[in-house]
């Protein structure tokens, strides 16, 4: 008589290619983990020590009012990339870095691309999609979840940010930084430079925060301005060449973990 065989056991996919679970609450901390590790493992294949930070509106249209400021972050970005590739390039390279998106963000990286240089965008899922901007390098072009693994890209290699006009966004970007170095939770002094003067300190009234005790007068020292590419280019480099050294993490993953990564099988 002829044995009947046993029934077929349903075949599970591995944990982590099992796409139901990854999208549920469960997984939660997965996802954040993934994406610290996702990032860091793509910068060092890279070969990216750290990055020059545009931060900006992404409502800025090149034809409106504020359009020169679109023109003036495209100039600087082309003016940063041409001075990083004159550097030595161990142990990594220094890239122009936005949000991803458009406005400034777009500005950014189309100056970086049309200086022939990589650059890189850390764009954010949202319910009414921002769509990466064309400029940005495919291999650099980042998808985040979490606002605050954003922002922690952000801040972990950045060696000096541009902050150009913008509005709840970039003011919640630029004040996270400068409550970061104000608190003393940067490993190294960080250029911060608020581009264009007369919109800022109409913005934001610095000397107001001084004058009624919510920061000190040495906390000015923080930031600087800048009115032009060309000034703002010498402020940035300076601040860049003053504290040489970048994060620990990028120093071995752009050695010895691109080492590891290569001879890796799995």
């Amino acid at each position: 008589m002829k044995e009947t065989p046993p029934p077929a056991v349903a075949h599970n996919p591995l944990a982590y290619k099992n796409e139901e679970f990854m999208a549920a609450d469960d997984a939660r901390p997965l996802r954040i983990l993934a994406e610290y590790l996702e990032p860091m493992h793509r910068f060092a294949r890279q070969g990216i020590s750290g990055t020059i930070v545009f931060f900006g509106s992404a409502r800025l249209d090149p034809n409106g009012p504020l359009g020169r400021y679109y023109e003036d972050a495209r100039t600087l970005a082309r003016l940063l990339t041409t001075w990083s590739a004159s550097l030595p390039a161990a142990p990594g390279r220094l890239v122009v870095c936005s949000g991803g998106g458009g406005g400034i963000m777009e500005a950014a990286n189309r100056g970086a691309a049309e200086a022939g240089g990589r650059t890189a965008g850390l764009n954010i899922s949202l319910p009414e999609e921002q769509q990466t901007n064309p400029y940005v390098t495919p291999e650099l072009s980042f998808e985040f979840r979490y606002f605050f693994m954003r922002k922690l890209w952000f801040a972990h290699m950045a060696r000096a940010f541009a902050v150009f006009p913008g509005g709840f966004g970039t003011i919640d970007e630029m004040s996270e930084i400068l409550t970061l170095a104000q608190t003393h939770k940067l490993e190294r002094r960080i250029t911060v430079l608020l581009y264009g003067t007369s919109y800022w300190k109409e913005i934001i009234n610095f000397d107001a925060l001084v004058r009624h005790g919510m920061i000190n007068q040495e906390d000015l020292d923080l930031f600087r301005f800048a009115d032009d590419p060309q000034n703002a280019l010498t402020q940035l480099t300076e601040g860049v060449a003053a504290e040489p050294q970048t994060p620990a993490f990028a120093r071995s993953r752009t050695s010895h973990q691109t080492w590891l990564y290569q001879r890796s099988g799995d």
